[in-house]
């Protein structure tokens, strides 16, 4: 059944009282009785009248009081990721403390034109698949905060992805090791696959590169090529590619004895892959992984990885995007030497 949408006016007319009357009962409680806001509130609830419009006011004020944030993939397949999850909730904790809300706005979207206009400002969660977004939100007005990628001129949230991933590959590399990478969003292509002499794409701004970055150091420290057939391209971090990828290296010949994984999910999947093979993890393989997710503490052999919080990395978002910083921060990560290398 449709239904006329009342105006401020016409509920004023209806109720013989002033627009600004009306206003004031929803607005501000302060310049009524307590006994006349809650006639008039009754009176509109009663005529089907919730308030005055509020993308006009959010447009009069200037402010709404959400913040956008803007993920680097669809909303289904990032709230269903560990690590994604983690940081959008201590972003919500941080926003919710100050009575802020939160929009989540998928990274494969056409434009963030579509709600500029409503928010007060974004947080852009890893590189979106579509990059256009990331253009927009340094072109626009507004706050604007990045994490897990850099835009020049834009504050950013990160930690040193090339360092890490030097350190955990070091740690796990010995002299005359078969290395081979399992990686993410390497190349332009929707299936796993070894990335052979695919361009790499997002090369400045991609955190997987500066994680390839540290691998191939650490490696060629020790006298190791890694060739761009012994590393695998996987278009998301997800069990299905991840199983894809863990397949083809394990049946590989030779097949590696040091696997450098970008994920934590992509590692498991690999480690469990590799135990039901019967191959000895670490003596015949070694595997690292990245992030430090609940599900590595849980696994055996314990998983070698790089551990970040993502909750203090969301929280540290939140804080400084409401804060106006202006700086690019490098957040601590803590290397941890599980089961899955030799000590």
């Amino acid at each position: 059944m449709n239904k006329t949408k009342l105006t401020l006016k016409d509920v004023a007319q209806q109720l013989g009282v002033s627009t600004a009357t009306i206003s004031n009962a929803f607005n501000r409680p302060d310049q009524l009785s307590k006994g006349k806001r809650e006639e008039i509130l009754a009176q509109c609830e009663r005529i089907g009248y919730s308030g005055p419009n509020k993308a006009a006011q959010i447009l009069r004020k200037g402010t709404s009081n959400i913040v956008a944030l803007v993920l680097a993939d669809s909303i289904a397949y990032m709230v269903s990721d560990p690590v994604a999850s983690t940081f959008i909730k201590g972003v919500s904790t941080t926003l919710q403390q100050q009575g802020k809300h939160l929009l989540l706005y998928a990274g494969d979207s056409n434009s963030i034109l579509d709600v500029v206009d409503f928010v007060d400002g974004f947080i852009c969660y890893g590189a979106p698949r579509n990059y256009k977004l990331a253009q927009e939100i340094a072109a626009q007005s507004k706050p604007a905060i990045t994490v897990d990628f850099d835009i020049d001129d834009v504050p950013s949230i990160n930690i040193d992805n090339e360092n890490a991933a030097y350190e955990v590959a070091k740690a796990a590399i010995d002299e005359n090791d078969i290395v081979a990478i399992l990686g993410l969003r390497l190349i332009d292509s929707p299936t796993t696959c070894r990335i052979y002499d695919s361009p790499l794409i997002d090369v400045n701004s991609s955190i997987s590169h500066r994680r390839l970055d540290g691998y191939v150091r650490a490696a060629k420290e020790l006298g190791i090529e890694i060739n761009n057939e012994w590393i695998w391209h996987l278009p998301e971090s997800d069990r299905s590619y991840a199983r894809q990828a863990a397949k083809e290296v394990l049946m590989s010949s030779p097949r590696p004895n040091t696997v450098l994984c970008m994920s934590d999910i992509i590692a498991l999947e690999l480690l469990h892959s590799a135990l039901a093979m019967g191959i000895d993890v670490p003596n015949e393989l070694k595997i690292t992984g990245f992030d430090g997710i609940e599900e590595a503490d849980r696994a055996r052999p314990h998983l070698t990885t790089v551990c970040q919080s993502s909750v203090a990395k969301g929280e540290a978002a939140a804080k400084a995007l409401l804060a106006g910083e202006e700086r690019k921060q490098i957040l601590p990560f803590d290397l941890k030497l599980g089961e899955t290398i030799l000590s």
